[in-house]
């Protein structure tokens, strides 16, 4: 449901080198109602939270927590009660984390109040926050084994993991440190000596936080940064797919110096985790980025509970529109990014492309061109940009979208298979062409790999096709006239829109979506309000009263 977030200084040397690395085809070895899709766990009872042996693809072996991160210690869930975790890349069991319970979410949240009613919230200065943050993104940044864990956890390279994941996720906590002592009050002086008013920011609360699959590291920032920043403490549920990398960082935090109940995580099921944290009446707010259906779920029971704020980043189905006037090598290599960045898993992916009828043979030809051009392969290879997708349930998804499109007569221009050198779970870059409006794999998100093509005549043609969709996260315009780039960028309804470009997020500029794509924003100084409420303070200045 996410991006390629790119906020890092190196962003466009990074974006360089994905568009040009070689073909790479090494070859590799062989949910629950609050989740994307749904997956069988099969769970096993354990009675020790200590760190676990992992054996890495690079034969590196390390130790790695797989416990619940309450008050700054790991313990075991309180049924004892464990899940696995695959390698994407291999089918291959990883290892078993321990499945939290709502007992278990009671003990977090618990820890989460006091500590906010006691040693945070507002019983810390603004600047030591900051400087926590600031701490915990220096851990980070110096740590070597988180990009490792990410990447055989999440299926990308390992390249992906480290320069542009743990970049960005470094570079979203620092810009919140900066944020944090820095609030917007106002003063409000309009009644001469009778009366002067003021606001504060204050911290919302108790935060909880539930994160997807797809950026588990990077939504693991994009949520803890502004929360922390804003003075809230948070209870933080990863995905059951990869609580790897969430779950390590839980060291570097009390490490970084954060004092216990600040930031708690609880891994588990959606059903169970994700649904004891939507429905809390001592959480004050929950944050979520997943599934549209999951979404509604959560504002259900937010509303149901404590009517606790929600903000939600949601699903896409984003369109990008190519005019005739566009240079089409160009746009080629932005709509590929756009499209086959993280597999195609990503909430804001370009997966409707629509193109003038009269570049429309062009452009089909020069992104086929860069589908085959793909560097997938194993992602333990530094060479690699194009890993498997995360389970097995969502490769047999997507290839169930390609199957249908070619049933209702779309025609596949390259990929809609298996790579055929693993036993992972990878589906080949794929193209769709000659799609129409009325066709599943236009109005649904695919959440993969393949792009769907269409043609247009007009720019009125064109914005009719764009917003013709229920969801509004992303879009983007490819033209060499800058005045139709302005009037198609206004014009289509998506809360972002790039113009000749595609894919790179800024940290300083918000993210959320039109429609059915959320509710919210996400980064920037939008990102650190949805952490705050706003207090207005009366004070009479009328002496005799």
């Amino acid at each position: 449901m996410l991006t390629r977030r790119l906020f890092s200084a190196s962003t466009t040397t990074l974006i360089k080198r994905i568009r040009t690395l070689p073909t790479t085809s090494t070859s590799i070895s062989t949910s629950t109602s609050f989740l994307r899709h749904r997956h069988t766990h099969t769970y096993t009872r354990s009675t020790m939270s200590e760190p676990v042996s992992l054996t890495l693809p690079n034969g590196q072996t390390v130790q790695v927590p797989t416990g619940l991160f309450i008050n700054n210690e790991f313990h075991p869930s309180s049924s004892n009660e464990t899940f696995p975790i695959l390698n994407p890349a291999t089918g291959e069991h990883l290892l078993d984390f321990h499945a939290a319970t709502e007992e278990d979410v009671d003990k977090a949240v618990a820890a989460a109040r006091k500590a906010f009613k006691t040693v945070w919230g507002r019983n810390v200065a603004a600047t030591e926050r900051a400087r926590l943050l600031n701490n915990l993104a220096d851990l980070m940044e110096s740590d070597p084994l988180l990009p490792l864990l990410e990447s055989v956890n999440g299926g990308k390279g390992v390249r992906i993991a480290r320069e542009a994941d743990l970049a960005d996720s470094v570079a979203c906590l620092r810009y919140y440190a900066g944020l944090a002592d820095k609030p917007n009050g106002s003063t409000i002086g309009a009644f001469g000596t009778e009366k002067f008013i003021y606001t504060v920011q204050d911290p919302i609360g108790v935060c909880g936080q539930i994160i997807p699959w797809n950026y588990p590291l990077l939504m693991w920032a994009w949520k803890i940064g502004p929360a922390i920043a804003a003075g809230c403490t948070v209870v933080m549920k990863p995905s059951e797919l990869t609580p790897l990398s969430a779950t390590y960082a839980c060291k570097l935090i009390k490490e970084a110096g954060f004092p216990p109940g600040v930031i708690n995580t609880v891994n588990g099921t959606g059903a169970v985790t994700g649904n004891a944290i939507a429905s809390h009446m001592d959480i004050d707010k929950v944050a979520f980025t997943g599934s549209v259906v999951t979404g509604r779920r959560i504002s259900v029971a937010a509303a149901q509970s404590n009517l606790k704020k929600v903000t939600l980043e949601l699903g896409g189905k984003s369109p990008s529109l190519v005019f005739n006037s566009a240079n089409v090598d160009e746009a080629a290599e932005w709509l590929a990014l756009g499209i086959w960045f993280n597999s195609g898993q990503d909430c804001c992916a370009g997966s409707r492309l629509y193109v003038q009828s009269g570049i429309y043979d062009k452009v089909i030809e020069a992104l086929v061109k860069k589908a085959k051009q793909s560097a997938i392969g194993n992602p333990a290879d530094e060479a690699t940009s194009f890993g498997p997708l995360i389970s097995a349930a969502q490769r047999d998804k997507v290839l169930g979208y390609i199957e249908g499109a070619k049933k209702e007569g779309a025609k596949i221009a390259t990929g809609g298979k298996p790579w055929a050198e693993s036993k992972g779970f990878y589906v080949e870059p794929t193209i769709i062409q000659d799609v129409n409006s009325d066709m599943t794999c236009v109005k649904e998100e695919i959440f993969g790999p393949v792009i769907s093509v269409g043609k247009f005549e007009t720019e009125e043609e064109a914005l009719e096709l764009a917003n013709n969709t229920s969801y509004g996260l992303a879009a983007a315009v490819f033209t060499s006239d800058a005045k139709q780039s302005m009037r198609v960028a206004h014009a289509l309804e998506a809360g972002t829109v790039w113009v000749n470009s595609y894919a790179l997020l800024h940290v300083q500029a918000p993210f959320g979506g039109y429609k059915m794509s959320g509710i919210g924003r996400e980064l920037g100084v939008e990102g650190l309000a949805a952490y705050q409420q706003t207090k207005s303070v009366h004070h009479s200045l009328d002496q005799t009263m």
